[in-house]
């Protein structure tokens, strides 16, 4: 198989295991009753379900063509942008803020997990809005940067 559908054949796997993921928790988590438990399940889930999103999106980039936007619409996404980056950054200063004052190591532990997806929403919000910037064609190279940039690991908490 030569590399390129050796690549197709990895992202649509990866498709099905994250699905799986999120299957094999949401049919358990109702179970739990420590809610910092059922709740950073439920967040890993929400995370492979982003994962799944973020493999089809790369699939699409390896396998369709994308329509070319037209000004208004990239003023429309860059506005959204740069929304989000003000919104990301607002939330970090504010986490920040109180993270000295939590005595409660268990709420420390999943604010700073918040902390870090912030970050790197922040982060990655930040690429998008460089490659929207550079208002020229965006190559998948540029696609593959923004998605995978700040991931870390995928599916485990803080993921």
């Amino acid at each position: 198989m030569d590399p390129e559908n050796k690549l197709l054949e990895f992202i649509r796997e990866q498709i099905k295991i994250e699905k799986e993921i999120v299957d094999s928790i949401n049919k358990s988590v109702e179970s739990i009753t420590n809610v910092a438990i059922r709740e950073t399940l439920r967040g890993i889930s929400f995370d492979s379900m982003k994962h799944s999103e973020m493999y089809s999106a790369a699939l699409g980039l390896l396998t369709k063509t994308m329509p070319a936007i037209t000004q208004e619409q990239l003023d429309e996404q860059r506005e959204l942008v740069e929304k989000h980056i003000r919104i990301e950054a607002n939330l970090i200063r504010r986490i920040n803020e109180v993270l000295p004052s939590i005595g409660d190591e268990k709420v420390k532990l999943l604010l700073n997990a918040i902390l870090e997806d912030e970050r790197r929403h922040h982060e990655i919000l930040k690429r998008i809005l460089e490659v929207l910037v550079k208002g020229e064609t965006i190559t998948e190279e540029d696609w593959w940067d923004v998605i995978w940039r700040n991931v870390p690991f995928h599916g485990a908490p803080g993921g």
